[in-house]
């Protein structure tokens, strides 16, 4: 894919330089079809992908960006605690019952037009509460993006056809690529030079995951500072391999 201009913060220690990755451009790509989409079409996305994707990342990026209220629920969480949780969110306070409540969420999101945007979306299917979430939608208006794991539209299919048939944009997260490496690299660890092949063999041993990418990453640049190397390929890393996610296979003792 293209790179675009769509960036997020990095940590202060970097700087304050900027890394545009792939899918914070699909993230925020998609929350503007929502939010400008015609007034006659559902308002609902849904982003989806395997762990480690960065779809958070990209999530809270799209949030700062257009000032969306954002709301990561838990496993836990029952309908009652995701609108408390929202209102806390949206500067209003809980009071009343579910149905109180919701009624006020729903005026927040019509009266401020901001989106709203929900990361591990599972947890509301698995719960039992997706309905909710059509309902915030039809009330309000509001453009509405959902995040979850990879098999988060087949949950919602099964669950509620009512949401399902409100899903304007069905986006799912794509494996990190080099040239997404390449800016992670750059990003936490400018001052090492990795080369192209070592790179190459990061990303395949990290199964496309910035959130693997950016360990291996760090572990190239804390050997390279302990060898005082500038620069690191495949042949200097030699056979120390890289982290992958799997677990330690039991010993023999």
């Amino acid at each position: 894919m293209t790179q675009t201009s769509l960036t997020v913060n990095a940590p202060a220690a970097s700087g304050g330089t900027i890394a545009p990755l792939t899918n914070v451009a699909l993230f925020a790509d998609m929350l503007t079809r929502l939010i400008e989409r015609p007034a006659h079409l559902p308002g609902i996305g849904v982003f989806h992908g395997f762990s480690g994707y960065g779809k958070t990342w990209s999530a809270r990026y799209g949030a700062n960006k257009r000032r969306a209220f954002y709301l990561e629920c838990g496993e836990s969480w029952t309908k009652l605690k995701f609108l408390r949780s929202l209102l806390i969110e949206m500067g209003r306070k809980p009071r009343g019952t579910a149905a109180d409540m919701m009624e006020e969420a729903i005026s927040a999101l019509a009266m401020t037009g901001r989106p709203l945007i929900v990361d591990e979306g599972d947890q509301i299917v698995k719960r039992g509460y997706i309905e909710a979430i059509r309902e915030l939608h039809d009330q309000s208006g509001a453009p509405i993006a959902l995040i979850g794991e990879e098999g988060l539209p087949d949950m919602i299919a099964r669950a509620s056809e009512r949401t399902h048939n409100r899903v304007l944009v069905w986006q799912p997260a794509q494996p990190a690529s080099v040239d997404d490496a390449h800016v992670l690299a750059q990003l936490f660890h400018a001052d090492v030079e990795i080369s192209a092949g070592l790179m190459a063999a990061l990303v395949k041993a990290s199964g496309g995951r910035p959130r693997r990418m950016v360990v291996n990453l760090y572990n190239i640049a804390a050997e390279a500072a302990v060898n005082g190397w500038g620069a690191v390929d495949e042949a200097a890393w030699g056979d120390r391999g890289f982290y992958t996610g799997q677990t330690p296979a039991r010993r023999v003792g």
